[in-house]
């Protein structure tokens, strides 16, 4: 695992002399001055991949990246998540902190706080890898005499800052369309970012990937939690699959290519070990981490904060769940907040409550739970999800013997989901073949039904089927809102529990399909325009 070690300070701080060699008067290094350690080149590099798992310089909470949320709201990988599932059919949330609400009632508007922080971590990010490209270039390098092998894996680290940012962008485009544009190349301090469309943001992102992919590591040889060239054909495979919403040209063709190569590359899926094995404390070392492509890693006692995966193993857990929450969970209690719909647990085959499922799959606590949600706020309506168990395949807890945090990696990108991205682009007409979609289809489903009994025929493929398949088996993966635009079956289309803000749900205004430019920044960046029905 990539050290995460937090690197930052000297970042922003720069010389105001060219005469005086001064230190800034808090004591921080100027940038020259860090560099000078051989190994600060890979500290700084953790920092942008901890961007990710944590949200402040000391954990789990002190000295956070961002000011004006709580700093375990504030992370990122619990942002998105938010924005991916709670937006959608397959999560809702009790709590009645601000305008969580929000989210699942699809009644925002550009105050919220959570699109706001969102959007404030996304720049923060970009900014982080901006300032590890400008101080890694070959004429800072030749100025601090930086040769041989230190060098060369510069190179490599340079090639992953970018891939980090290009996902930044990507999470970016995809949630605002049009955000503001910033490169290594633009000045710093007082300067407003001009705003990119998102057409031209596309383009960039694409040259990006195709220019970085020679100078990653193999897909399948790196080490493990970095970015190898496997991570880079998966995000170029996701934005053309997205390239119709994105830009309004399909470019399905282009993600098949890169899709194949995915798959070709020689990550595997076990069908021997049970789906839940990818969701456990050991999912590192368990035999699951053969199908990751690129994983965001967790450890209890290195990687500590009250977002990500801390959230999202504690916060599902309450009612009868909660009573087992050490043994079965691995968590010193519940958070009482996550839930699923009617409309996601149906889904699943099973009996009339969707209990005992051959799927295994399912993984739906309806012990204590009603079907229906009647009220948000109260836990027991909607029935619990228990993906996430900070237990290993023995039952033993994970390394936090607190119960606080977890030791979960999170599978950003994993193969079954390139798997269900060729039978997308085969329902969609964009090539591929019908037989050898379901073949792959039917790998997951032996692996979710321990047999032959779940698999389909190539007639299954169609687009119904692959949005459902998806559901399924990539829930609570942050895949679900952008799948759900892409069928347009987001806002104008498609109907759950709570959306719309009313009980038996409704449909949303289109423009919903873009989230706000938040009010904080229009007021502050005269470049930005919001987008359209805000």
């Amino acid at each position: 695992m990539i050290c995460l070690t937090v690197f930052a300070g000297f970042a922003l701080v720069q010389s105001c002399s060219n005469r005086l060699d001064l230190q800034p008067e808090d004591a921080r290094l100027t940038a020259d001055a860090a560099f000078q350690n051989p190994d600060s080149y890979e500290e700084f590099l953790g920092k942008i991949y901890a961007g990710i798992s944590l949200s402040g310089q000391e954990g789990p909470a002190g000295a956070p990246d961002l000011a004006g949320l709580d700093e375990g709201f504030s992370n990122y990988l619990r942002l998105y998540w938010k924005m991916q599932e709670l937006t959608t059919d397959e999560a809702i949330i009790g709590w009645n902190d601000g305008t969580i609400q929000d989210l699942h009632g699809q009644i925002w508007t550009s105050g919220n706080e959570f699109i706001r922080t969102m959007y404030s971590r996304l720049l923060y990010q970009v900014a982080l890898t901006n300032e590890f490209l400008r101080q890694t270039t070959d004429d800072k390098l030749d100025g601090r005499g930086v040769t041989g092998d230190l060098r060369a894996e510069i190179q490599v680290f340079r090639a992953e800052a970018r891939f980090m940012r290009a996902l930044t962008y990507w999470h970016a485009m995809d949630l605002f369309a049009n955000p503001p544009f910033v490169t290594e190349n633009d000045p710093i301090g007082a300067f407003l970012p001009p705003q990119i469309e998102r057409a031209d943001l596309f383009v960039w992102i694409e040259s990006e990937l195709l220019d970085i992919l020679d100078g990653m590591a193999p897909a399948r040889q790196h080490v493990y939690g970095r970015a190898d060239r496997g991570a880079a054909w998966m995000l170029l495979a996701k934005l053309y699959l997205n390239a119709e919403v994105y830009t309004g040209s399909a470019r399905y063709s282009d993600a098949l290519t890169y899709v194949n190569q995915i798959i070709a590359a020689g990550y595997t899926v076990d069908t021997s070990i049970p789906y839940q094995y990818s969701f456990l404390a050991d999912n590192d070392s368990n035999g699951a981490q053969s199908e990751v492509i690129f994983t965001i890693p967790f450890d209890g006692l290195r990687t500590q904060a009250f977002g990500g995966m801390t959230f999202m193993t504690h916060a599902p857990v309450g009612g009868s769940m909660n009573a087992v929450a050490t043994e079965v969970f691995g968590i010193n209690g519940g958070w009482f907040g996550l839930r699923t719909t009617p409309t996601f647990a149906n889904r699943f085959p099973g009996d009339v409550d969707n209990e005992n499922s051959p799927d295994g799959r399912a993984l739906i606590w309806t012990d204590g739970q009603e079907k229906d949600i009647q009220t948000v706020t109260t836990f027991t309506d909607g029935y619990a999800i228990s993906k996430y168990r900070n237990v290993d395949v023995n039952g033993n807890q994970g390394s936090d013997t607190t119960g606080d945090h977890t030791d979960i990696d999170f599978p950003m990108f994993r193969l079954g989901d390139a798997y269900l991205m060729y039978a997308e682009i085969v329902a969609r007409g964009g090539g591929g073949d019908a037989g050898t979609a379901a073949g792959y289809i039917n790998i997951l489903r032996e692996r979710a039904y321990g047999n032959t009994s779940g698999n389909i025929g190539s007639g299954a493929i169609t687009l119904d089927f692959v949005l459902d398949e998806r559901a399924r088996e990539l829930y609570w993966e942050c895949h679900r809102r952008t799948d759900l635009i892409r069928f347009n079956q987001f806002s104008d289309n498609g109907v759950w529990q709570w959306k719309g803000n009313v009980q038996p749900g409704r449909t949303t205004e289109s423009f919903r399909d873009l989230m706000p430019i938040p009010q904080q920044d229009l007021s502050l960046n005269s470049n930005l325009e919001q987008n359209p029905g805000y």
